[in-house]
Parts: C-alpha cells; structure tokens; sequence
C-alpha cells in the first residue's frame, strides 16, 4: 500500500489505462473488465484490476493536472512494478482541421509547466515523449477500431492551468501542437525517468476554435473507441511480452 493507492503488490497489472477521470475509470472497469477487483478508494481516485480478453489490465484514475498525474504514476511505476501507463483523456482541439471525437495520440508533449524544467534544474528543455513501441501498436490497432473519426500521431500541450488566457494557442497551433490536455508531459518524464514505458491518447472533447463541445457526461461515457484502442494495446503488450 502506497500513500495515495490502497493496493497490496500483485493486485495491478503490468499495463494500467490512466484516465484523469474516476468515474471514467469505473466506466471501464464495470463495462469492458471482467472478474473485477477495486483495489482503490483512497481520496476517490478509483482504481481496478480485471481482464480484459484473458489478460490482466488495470484501470486508475489520475486526477487533472501534471501534479497529480506525477503523483500516481511514480507510485505505479516505483511500489507497483507497472511497465506501461496509457492515458486515455480528453482534449480541446487547436487546429480547425480536427473534429470533435477525432483521437489524438501524443509523439510528444510540449508544457508550460515548470515542473520539467525544474527536474533539470534550468539546464534544458526536455522532450517528453511517449513510448515508441506503444505508440506504433496503439496505432496500427486504431486504424480497425476507430471507424468514425479520425486518429492523429503529433504533439499536444499539456497545459498547467485550465484557465489559461495568457497562452497564444494559436502559435502552438501554427507550430503544429494539435490539442491542449493537462497530463501528459507530466506522464511521459516519469516513465523517463524510471526507463517505463507511456503513451497518452486523447479524444478530442471541445474546440477552441469553433466552439464545438461535448457534455461531462459523453466525456466520461462515450469515448469508448479510445477505451477499445488501449484495451487492445495492452493485450497485445502482453503478448509481446511472452
């Protein structure tokens, strides 16, 4: 048991999906997991393990912003043995060319956030990146999934404030960031750091250019493409593995 996760070790897999959401974690677990174990209630941020396909997955909320997202994911990876965290969230589109529930899969994630640079101590501007492997297998995978919408591979913005006027989304559109969530550079250095693996994929829940958005409800309910895409990702991670 860790400060903020109530499970003992064996009882989270090797692969976790990441949802910022809890209630989207409990969305997942009680729809796509079977013989499903809640292993967390701790500050509400809920936390399953069950199979999905015959294979182990676990799904734990992260809560919003690149803090609390650190927070779990150190945990998962240090007290837990965790290979791979895949985020599966939702994201404001920045670019008039992508649509409302296109899904956005982060190469890299560019951030505001002091936190990266802090990690460095001012010496440089780290690249977070995701797990290549992942990321090509989440992909390929979409590609049969996803028959609605659109998947995109590029470079999203994790945001530290939600309420952020100061920031010129439009230069970070015109240098090809796509979207704006609050988590994933967060997530991608500590997996860096302790050599893991992560991937955050998004689906696009509101526009800042048109103005277009969906409820709090479809976002916790409906994105459920993106839920099949990681859920497959990560049985096919367990094969790979054997």
């Amino acid at each position: 048991m860790s400060v903020h996760i109530g499970a003992e070790k064996g009882q989270i897999a090797k692969t976790v999906l990441f949802p910022g959401d809890p209630l989207r974690a409990k969305y997942i677990a009680d729809n796509f997991l079977e013989d499903v174990e809640q292993y967390n209630t701790i500050r509400n941020m809920f936390g399953y393990t069950g199979t999905y396909k015959g294979v182990r997955v676990s799904v734990q909320g992260s809560g919003m912003g690149i803090p609390s997202a650190m927070i779990y994911a150190e945990e998962l990876y240090t007290l837990y043995d965790v290979e791979t965290i895949i985020r599966i969230g939702s994201a404001g589109a920045m670019h008039e060319d992508i649509n409302i529930r296109d899904i956005v899969i982060a190469q890299g994630a560019t951030t505001d956030s002091s936190v990266l640079e802090n990690i460095f101590e001012g010496q440089v501007s780290f690249a977070a990146l995701g797990s290549f492997n992942v990321l090509d297998t989440a992909y390929h995978l979409a590609q049969d999934i996803v028959t609605d919408n659109r998947v995109i591979v590029g470079n999203m913005f994790s945001s530290d404030r939600f309420y952020n006027d100061e920031i010129n989304t439009k230069k970070l559109a015109d240098y090809g960031v796509l979207c704006v969530e609050m988590e994933a550079a967060g997530i991608y250095s500590v997996a860096a750091k302790h050599n893991r693996q992560a991937l955050a994929m998004v689906t696009i829940s509101d526009h800042l250019v048109t103005g277009e958005e969906t409820t709090a409800e479809e976002r916790e309910t409906t994105f459920t493409q993106m839920m099949e895409v990681a859920l497959e990702t990560a049985v096919k991670l367990d094969k790979e593995a054997k």
